[in-house]
């Protein structure tokens, strides 16, 4: 006779050793990334790094694209469209426009910041093209649709100029970040602190309020 019900018994040693492995070999992919570049990423350059047998890398994953596409897809190269809503998501798409433009930018800034491994992927992709790089392009887009849905409703299909505004926002987020990694001051502002950031979220949000007033 058993003395425990199936929901509080420990998950079996391969469950877990497996959700180990996997976590280490989807951290491995950003660092040899960030260090190596498109160029050098392989499936034992990423086994090595994590310290497994590549052929676990096929088990889990398939190969190196899915691999890569898994990565994209954990949240660990890009804030994805239900971090940048925040905690209270039903909440942030009730927000008028202007507001919710603003808490958008504010949100994919902070994402953004808070990976600095993205930032040496992205700085590496500028000067590297190849089918690996495709996959994680195709991931931005992919979230770039869903982003402008949520994120600008009826007020982007009525004024079309709404998403080309957007992407030049985005775009220099991207290039501005990038630029933070080598230094300190671009256009007389601080672009490696808090202080700097906190002055163009204040910008992107009084844009916001001129365009959708």
């Amino acid at each position: 006779m058993t003395t425990g019900t199936l929901s509080n018994r420990p998950a079996p040693r391969a469950s877990r050793d497996r959700a180990a492995t996997e976590k280490l070999i989807l951290a491995a992919v950003g660092e040899v990334l960030a260090r190596d570049g498109f160029g050098g990423i392989g499936v034992n350059a990423i086994a090595k790094h994590a310290g497994v047998d590549k052929v676990l890398i096929y088990r889990y994953f398939g190969g190196m694209p899915e691999l890569l596409k898994a990565w994209g897809d954990s949240g660990r190269f890009w804030p994805d469209v239900e971090e940048l809503l925040g905690p209270e998501p039903k909440e942030f798409l009730a927000l008028p426009a202007a507001e919710r433009f603003a808490r958008f930018f504010e949100h994919f800034i902070d994402g953004l910041r808070a990976r600095p491994l993205t930032l040496e992927i992205l700085a590496a992709e500028v000067v590297e093209r190849n089918e690996l790089a495709a996959i994680l392009e195709a991931e931005r887009e992919a979230w770039g649709e869903q982003a402008a849905r949520l994120l600008g409703g009826k007020e982007f299909d009525a004024r079309p100029e709404l998403r080309g505004i957007t992407l030049l926002l985005i775009a220099g987020v991207q290039y501005l970040l990038l630029r933070s990694r080598k230094i300190r001051i671009f256009g007389g502002l601080n672009i490696q602190s808090d202080a700097g950031w906190d002055t163009l979220k204040a910008s992107t949000r009084a844009m916001a309020l001129a365009m959708f007033r």
